[in-house]
């Protein structure tokens, strides 16, 4: 089941989809609520209703209160997420991107998994993202995919964390990689880099929806794992590819780290990390390790970024500058 949240007559709600089509929950089963934060607070009983009510689209009823999916007004599925962290998963992009450094591979990367948290009230779907002008110092995309939990849970083991996955959604966590890069110096973040837009969407997918794409997880780990192609589109130039598939820890191994010692929510969003060639960063690096004339992209003002990953749908966002000089460089102390 695919789940969106849109404007339905000015006000944003949650909606199925199907046959391209967009039907409103609550108002074929008012006992369904109309915010996905409700409905992912009592997830498994919520998705039997709405099953219900899919069954009964199916069959050729509530087709007045449907809207074309086409030309709706979407926002993210998961508008205001109890909490967003984000792991680093895809052992490719992370060996990428420190030989562009020139630093070895770094061992902890197979010991166990790791994330960071980033800011949940800055959770964006597709549309603008609007950036102040520090952010262009480098401004960049990341193809990402993430979940979104359906239940609480606490010292969750990595063998049963599946079954606490809600949906897939794709996520472009934006980077501003001046900040990011200064604030990490003092080995702290990242913060302030990261902060201001994390992308998800177009729709919440249901783990029932992926069964086809399923593949074994690499040798030595627990969990689902699933064959979904990536793709990144810079105004329809192709920068980025890979798979889901290609993730080295599960989203079940992440789960099991985020929830150890610590409660997990309903309604937390946790993403994959980079995968290997979805960013600027390290496209950057690698180009200009084979050839010191390269010269670097990153985004600018007006560009269209596309993702697309099987399955999950396609997520388009627009640059936007703010109309502001305020400037945190500016600010810095120097001696």
């Amino acid at each position: 089941m695919k789940f969106v949240t849109y404007i339905n007559q000015q006000t944003p709600e949650v909606g199925i989809i199907v046959n391209e089509k967009i039907y409103p929950v609550n108002k074929i089963d008012n006992s369904i609520p109309s915010q996905m934060s409700d409905i992912l607070n009592d997830w498994d009983a919520n998705m039997v209703k709405a099953k219900e009510v899919e069954a009964q689209i199916l069959t050729g009823n509530h087709e007045t209160l449907s809207s074309s999916l086409e030309g709706s007004n979407l926002l993210a599925p998961v508008p205001n997420p109890t909490s967003c962290r984000d792991g680093y998963a895809f052992r490719q992009h992370v060996a990428a991107a420190r030989r562009n450094r020139n630093v070895p591979m770094i061992a902890e990367f197979d010991q166990y998994p790791i994330f960071y948290f980033t800011n949940h009230n800055a959770i964006m779907g597709p549309g603008e993202i609007r950036c102040m002008p520090d952010h262009f110092q480098k401004l960049d995309f990341e193809l990402e995919v993430a979940v979104v939990l359906g239940k609480r849970g606490r010292n969750v083991k990595a063998a049963d964390a599946d079954q606490y996955i809600a949906g897939f959604m794709i996520m472009n966590d934006m980077s501003a990689r001046t900040l990011q890069m200064e604030e990490m110096l003092l080995n702290l973040g990242p913060a302030k880099g990261k902060d201001f837009s994390t992308v998800i969407g177009p729709w919440l997918v249901t783990p029932d929806e992926l069964e086809s794409f399923k593949v074994p997880a690499k040798s030595g780990h627990i969990g689902n794992s699933y064959d979904l192609k990536m793709s990144c589109h810079v105004n329809g130039i192709q920068v980025s590819s890979g798979s889901v598939g290609d993730m080295d820890w599960t989203f079940a191994e992440i789960i099991e780290r985020c929830a150890y010692g610590a409660d997990i929510f309903p309604g937390d969003v946790i993403g994959s990390g980079t995968v290997g060639t979805g960013c600027f960063l390290e496209l950057n690096g690698t180009g200009l390790l084979n050839d010191p004339s390269f010269k670097p992209q990153w985004l600018q003002a007006g560009d269209v970024v596309t993702m697309d990953i099987t399955a999950l749908g396609h997520l388009s966002n627009t640059i936007v500058k703010e109309d502001s000089e305020m400037s945190l460089l500016a600010l810095k102390k120097m001696n």
